[in-house]
């Protein structure tokens, strides 16, 4: 029994070295030529806006850069469990290029992603291939001690070692063992200081708190005007909908009791008028209703909620959830609302066939993720839905990370802190 215990131990260290290795590897091999690409652009834009160019690229090209930036918070937040959450100043939805332009190079936090591009591109990719190397550099000193040497006839330098004859190459596999076991031990913490150099140059410095109040204040206005609007929008849903038909209905009913003596043909038209107008009021109550607050998502939660939801889609879509209990009732709300959006743009824009949608909680976040596999193109911009979804969850201190290439798949991930 003690024997099965430590081989399965050994088997899941082996399984944590090897994703470690395999993770580390991908993003290097991703972070070099998209810092690379996202740095030039960027500076061949700025350098462009005297002529007037670049006041038009500059926008396209950071809201890129943002974009790559969420997308390894996002994963220093699964891969690493490194929080780093974005500041990004919100623009004016109706802003024109110019102010767009120099808005976002008023952001301190788009500075920050400039910076943190060159040294994406070297510590971090450095940090990001080391554990492959710690893992996979030892196998070639093993291979030249079973006979790889002799390929070399004029000698290979392996590490600090010479090898030159089979003893030399003996010599070669014990600086590959002693890699091997340094690996077990750096392997994964490396790939955590990759994501942790990260976080020191994307996360703010000492104005951090000043911004985070900004951010707040920001968002808590956004959170007034949006309830406010919403206020709006029931008022005149109920003024112009189920208000007027019951008004309708009640008048009906008033020249019925008039005709029912005189006239009951028209008596008996006018009941199922009526009758038709009451059904046509409650349909839309139910409709307001569910557009406040679902029932299904009071009553069997965030889950069963967006399932109801992909069920009423004219594109055929999966869900996976993964949710341990219920969270808070607003929290739930803004998941449930936000993915209802992205999904929405995904059937009016992405011309995708399928939809896949996933939930579950991880660290402490409730995470929603929407994927599909239409045209790609989609980004964050002033006047796109994607730009109401970040407000609402700005509300509660969540994130929004999209990655959608020309030519598709789509990817748009949410998070919310959740208890």
């Amino acid at each position: 029994m003690t024997m099965d215990t430590k081989n399965g131990s050994g088997r899941t260290t082996g399984r944590g070295l090897g994703l470690a290795a395999v993770r580390g590897l991908a993003l290097a091999l991703v972070s070099l030529p998209g810092a690379v690409l996202c740095f030039c652009l960027s500076l061949v834009s700025i350098a462009l806006i005297p002529i007037g160019v670049g006041i038009v690229t500059t926008p396209y090209v950071l809201m890129g850069v943002r974009a790559f930036a969420n997308a390894r918070r996002v994963l220093a937040a699964e891969w690493g469990g490194v929080r780093i959450p974005p500041a990004y100043r919100p623009l004016p939805e109706d802003a024109n290029p110019w102010a767009r332009t120099f808005g976002m190079l008023r952001d301190p936090a788009t500075w920050r992603d400039l910076r943190w591009l060159p040294v994406d591109m070297t510590a971090g990719f450095v940090t990001a291939l080391l554990p492959a190397v710690l893992l996979l550099y030892p196998l070639e000193g093993f291979a030249l001690a079973l006979g790889l040497w002799r390929v070399f006839p004029d000698g290979y330098w392996y590490g600090f070692v010479p090898v030159t004859g089979q003893a030399s190459a003996f010599g070669a596999a014990a600086l590959g063992l002693v890699l091997l076991f340094l690996a077990h031990f750096l392997t994964p913490r490396l790939l955590g200081v990759h994501f942790r150099l990260t976080r020191a140059v994307l996360a703010g410095g000492q104005g951090e708190l000043a911004e985070r109040v900004r951010v707040l204040t920001e968002t808590r206005r956004d959170a007034v005007d949006t309830s406010a609007a919403e206020l709006r929008r029931i008022e005149r849903d109920l003024h112009d909908g189920a208000q007027a038909r019951l008004v309708a209905v009640g008048m009906d009913l008033g020249t019925i009791e008039s005709l029912l003596d005189k006239d009951p043909a028209r008596a008996k038209e006018l009941i199922a008028q009526a009758r038709k107008s009451s059904v046509e009021a409650l349909t839309e109550l139910r409709e307001l209703v569910r557009g406040i607050h679902p029932p299904v998502l009071a009553e069997r939660g965030l889950g069963d909620a967006v399932r109801a939801l992909a069920l009423r889609l004219p594109v055929a879509t999966e869900v996976s959830v993964d949710l341990p209990g219920r969270a808070e009732a607003p929290v739930e709300s803004a998941a449930y609302f936000a993915v209802s959006e992205v999904l929405t743009n995904a059937v009016k824009h992405s011309g995708a066939d399928r939809i896949w949608v996933d939930l579950h909680r991880a660290d402490g976040m409730l995470r929603a993720t929407v994927t599909d596999n239409g045209k790609g193109g989609a980004v964050i911009g002033a006047g796109s839905g994607l730009a109401g979804v970040e407000r609402r969850l700005g509300t509660f201190d969540g994130v929004l990370a999209v990655s959608s290439p020309a030519g598709g798949p789509t990817m748009v991930t949410m998070e919310i802190p959740c208890a």
